[in-house]
């Protein structure tokens, strides 16, 4: 993509509508948003923003205003802004204190997952692939290796590649919470490396009762000698407590000691905590959560599965959605399949067809064509600030349209037993990671398509009635 943001005008004509230079104090971005945290936010000149070029949305969580640009182009913006701002370096700390806990605690997490979603990111797909390859029936009764073996090599390298991150996955999440959380990184690779230990008992062989566990006797309390396996959650506590540690011992310690003993009490603090607290109550943890959405998809059924759509693109707006990572990780490593996917990816599809139904009503309208032709490409590739910000929060019509679209979706996602084999993706790339069992991949297309006719069948008619009521 071509950085057009090194032109000086542009830069500064976004400077001056943030109230200057010292007005701002904090410049990050997440996956499509550039994040601010300004001085005085009654200098901010909205208006002025939502006109400059490529800018698809603004609004403001707390206190701090974020603008959205698209994946990709909003990473270009923040590193040019921070070359022009040269902010100081405990500007993120300055950001943190102007949050409240939940908001700093739904930021922690997600930056853990956004560090590492690539790599996830990567494996699911690959996991799709492989499962394209080896299922019955997508393309006649054999499979697609079974008609041209010659790629059967190929499948198992990419088998072999998918599975790996997802077998040490927490080792990868313990790794990245460390460093989020100011540890080493080392430390966390370490601790992760603990976790899914081969002198452990495999946490889903002694689940299913195919192993026998070894317990033993740590300070006058039994502790069984089993791995975190899918500990999702136990990562980021234990990620989280060895980074404290870590801070803590280089802040106490002596320098002439400080070198050898602070890791080593790192890692063994860690370690007698994992077994004892940590893992206990982190597993504890993860099977209510689990258990929670398994117990409403069994007990609530297809109400379960259209409410939990209906809301979610709400859930997007307050920026929860980021803790889905660990939830969804946790579940596909308690289940192997994830349920949750495909609902997201259709509540998703409902706010790209209330987009549609919206530029329908107003198609002489080019400016609203160009907004909304925008938006429901970044929805297409799974991503819809650009189209709640930009259009259907704007308007409040399509954002309820667009909510029960997606449960509409999410009706045919539970009738058709719709599952993921991995997460990370959603809409058209989500298509990779659907489970081929019970014709998912045209299930899939099926949900989909439903939700972008509702919304914009529901947007037009909402629409239309509005227009009425004013006359």
């Amino acid at each position: 993509m071509k950085n057009d943001f090194s032109s000086p005008d542009i830069l500064d004509a976004l400077i001056v509508a943030l109230g200057g230079k010292e007005n701002i104090t904090h410049v990050t971005h997440c996956a499509t948003r550039l994040r601010l945290v300004l001085v005085d936010n009654v200098k901010i000149q909205t208006g002025v923003i939502e006109h400059l070029e490529h800018v698809k949305g603004v609004f403001t969580v707390g206190d701090q205003l974020q603008i959205i640009y698209g994946a990709g182009r909003v990473n270009i913006v923040c590193q040019a802004l921070k070359d022009k701002l040269q902010l100081a370096e405990n500007s993120e700390y300055v950001s943190q204190q102007r949050q409240n806990i939940l908001q700093r605690f739904v930021k922690s997490v997600s930056d853990v997952f956004v560090e590492i979603m690539p790599s996830i990111l990567a494996a699911a797909l690959l996991m799709g692939l492989t499962s394209l390859l080896t299922t019955k029936g997508i393309f006649g009764a054999r499979t697609i290796v079974e008609i041209f073996p010659q790629i059967s090599g190929i499948n198992k390298i990419i088998s072999i590649a998918s599975s790996g991150i997802f077998a040490l996955l927490p080792m990868v999440v313990a790794w990245s919470a460390t460093r989020r959380y100011g540890g080493r990184p080392a430390l966390g690779l370490a601790i992760g490396a603990i976790m899914v230990h081969p002198g452990l008992v495999d946490a889903f062989s002694a689940a299913s009762g195919n192993a026998t566990v070894e317990t033993i006797s740590l300070l006058g309390l039994p502790v069984e000698l089993v791995g975190f396996q899918g500990g999702i959650i136990i990562a980021l506590m234990i990620g989280f407590t060895v980074a404290w540690l870590d801070k803590f011992f280089n802040r106490t310690l002596p320098d002439i000691i400080k070198f050898v003993l602070s890791p080593m009490l790192t890692i063994l603090l860690s370690s007698l905590l994992l077994f004892t607290i940590i893992g206990p109550f982190g597993r504890m943890l993860g099977e209510v959560i689990t258990g929670s959405l398994l117990w409403m998809a069994e007990y609530l059924g297809i109400f379960g599965y259209m409410i939990f759509a209906a809301v979610q693109q709400l859930i997007v707006i307050t920026g929860l959605h980021h803790t889905f990572g660990a939830i969804e990780g946790q579940l596909l490593a308690s289940t192997g399949r994830d349920f949750l996917n495909p609902l997201m990816s259709v509540a998703l599809m409902g706010q790209g067809g209330a987009v549609l139904g919206y530029m329908l009503l107003h198609r002489k309208n080019k400016q609203v064509y160009t907004l909304c032709i925008s938006a429901f490409t970044s929805i297409l590739f799974g991503i819809s600030e650009p189209a709640l910000f930009g259009v259907t929060l704007k308007y409040r019509f399509p954002l309820l349209a667009g909510c029960l679209a997606g449960a509409t979706g999410a009706a045919w996602v539970y009738i058709s037993k719709l599952t993921a084999v991995g997460y990370g993706t959603t809409a058209l790339p989500g298509i990779t990671i659907v489970d081929p069992a019970n014709n998912g991949h045209m299930n899939y297309i099926i949900a989909h398509l439903l939700a972008l006719v509702a919304g914009a069948l529901l947007t037009c008619i909402f629409g239309k009635i509005a227009v009425l009521k004013a006359k």
